[in-house]
């Protein structure tokens, strides 16, 4: 049998015939950037994560940088950033001039930990950005308190938990602001690029609003310098096709994920771990081997593809080796040691219990080994 890593093509399958509505009416509408396509779905997205307003721009990188800028942090500032995370989080504070402050995950869950904040706030820090990893939230409470008492600002990186929830909230309302990515590969992935900034601040919205469109408000007026990062009329009306289906999506991803959980447990590898608090959309189901190698290789020749998120910490990245970072050894043993496994909404059950049956048969090999 053969598994592969993600399969777009089903789903998309699954939707082709709103999906060819869709893009017809933006054709024959000869409305591409800026049009009711994108107000609607700007609108519709908002009201799904829980805020007032949602702004579509032109990737999950960009929308993270101005948010930033909309907040006015550059160079001299410093925003703290977790060691475990994909490397736009990081390039975002980059891009505007200001500093990365790193903290290190937790374990159980790869993502920031909140006990270890407190001691990486300077006079210059601005902002922490907290990153949903995996499709599960950021312990948002304690990171959020840590930001009133030194007048911080929270940013969500939410672009791997499109309808992930924090204690009954979506992610994406969870902070001051957020950023999410529409990348081909999210739970709510567009047919291309494209990304949103949510927040329920008027005035940051305004500033993004301009900041997206070359910083004008008014054609041919503009008042700051700004980018070309537009979320154009094709993807958003495509987006709100796929909008519809994303609950039903995130819940066959999770029960895929409870399948995992309760099969998987006695293999020898580290299962994700969720907190009472958290309600995930398994944007990836992860796992921590000190085998990873070989069961990545036992995977593949067995037909199943899996992914590693991320082999390389953003801090031991070329364009970062001229930083004093220190050490960062959960970052670096997570990027040691994690391995996705495949986790998609067409996924269906034989595939899954193929997935199961070879992962027991590579563990039981191990055992037999070390006899």
């Amino acid at each position: 049998m053969k598994v592969p890593f993600l399969d777009l093509k089903a789903s998309h399958n699954e939707l082709e015939a709103q999906l060819n509505v869709a893009f017809q009416k933006v054709l024959k509408s000869g409305l591409f950037i800026m049009g009711p396509e994108l107000d609607a779905f700007e609108a519709e997205f908002a009201d799904y994560c829980g805020v007032k307003y949602c702004v579509g721009v032109g990737n999950g990188l960009e929308a993270l940088h101005l948010v930033l800028r909309a907040y006015g942090i550059g160079p001299g500032d410093e925003v703290i950033v977790p060691t475990n995370t994909f490397i736009a989080t990081w390039l975002a504070v980059s891009q505007c001039g200001a500093t990365p402050v790193p903290v290190e995950p937790r374990i159980d869950t790869s993502n920031i930990d909140p006990a270890l904040i407190s001691a990486a706030v300077t006079s210059r820090t601005r902002a922490i950005m907290a990153v949903h990893l995996y499709g599960q939230t950021a312990d948002m409470d304690p990171i959020n308190e840590i930001a009133a008492m030194h007048g911080l600002v929270v940013i969500e990186d939410a672009a791997q938990a499109q309808g992930a929830r924090y204690k009954g909230r979506r992610a994406g309302s969870l902070g001051h602001a957020a950023g999410t990515s529409f990348y081909p590969g999210k739970n709510l992935g567009a047919l291309g690029d494209g990304g949103a900034v949510l927040t329920n601040d008027k005035a940051i919205v305004d500033k993004v609003r301009r900041l997206r469109n070359y910083g004008s408000e008014t054609k041919y007026q503009h008042d700051v310098i700004g980018y070309n990062s537009r979320l154009d009329e094709v993807q958003a009306a495509l987006l709100r096709v796929k909008l519809g289906k994303l609950d039903a999506w995130n819940c066959r991803r999770a029960e895929i994920a409870r399948t995992f959980l309760g099969q998987l447990h006695d293999c020898g590898m580290e299962l994700p771990h969720v907190p009472d608090w958290a309600d995930p959309v398994w944007h990836l189901f992860v796992i921590r081997s000190p085998e990873r190698a070989a069961l990545q290789s036992f995977l593949q020749a067995n037909g199943i593809a899996s992914m590693i998120h991320y082999p390389i910490p953003p801090h031991q990245q070329g364009c970062y080796a001229e930083g004093r970072w220190g050490e960062l050894p959960i970052a670096e043993r997570l990027s040691r040691e994690v391995l996705s496994l495949p986790i998609y909404p067409t996924m269906n059950t034989k595939e899954v219990a193929y997935v199961i049956e070879m992962i027991k048969n590579f563990a039981q090999l191990g055992l037999m080994t070390r006899m």
